[in-house]
């Protein structure tokens, strides 16, 4: 299993770098080239997610990204330091989802997730939320 961790400063400039490693190491580790597009705007979403909710909430953590190439399955976890109720809805973020909430724009992003990816995974906690994505290995289906 051959992981890389990424983490940047809670900047929009930043997701754009972010996406363009995710694709890389995704194209490395055997994802269908047909998928990689959606790799990208899967990852650049979870990360603008992110960043607004630490700007949001008036963080200097930085943002997390972890690319775990597996023996059948990549995935890509994009995680924030925005504590919420452990339990509670997964998008719920004290201070940030009421303003979200009234426009959309978080719903809106899972949503662009969710239709992206197959296995998606939100989470929320004391910690802080995870947003884990898995796309299978070319080849994977196969072998089974």
């Amino acid at each position: 299993m051959a992981t890389v961790e990424l983490r940047f400063s809670a900047q929009p400039e930043h997701v754009r770098t972010a996406r363009l490693v995710a694709a890389a190491v995704a194209r490395r580790a055997g994802v269908e080239e047909a998928v990689l597009d959606e790799v990208r705007l899967a990852v650049g979403e979870a990360c603008s997610r992110a960043v607004g909710l630490h700007r949001g909430n008036g963080l200097t953590a930085p943002v997390r990204v972890v690319l775990t190439d597996e023996e059948k399955v990549f995935s890509i976890e994009v995680g924030d330091e925005v504590p919420g109720p452990a339990g509670g809805p997964a998008g719920a973020v004290p201070g940030r989802d009421a303003a979200l909430d009234q426009d959309g724009e978080d719903e809106m992003g899972l949503a662009v997730i969710s239709g992206l990816v197959d296995d998606v995974e939100v989470t929320r906690g004391d910690s802080g939320g995870t947003i884990r994505m898995r796309w299978p290995l070319h080849g994977a289906a196969e072998a089974d």
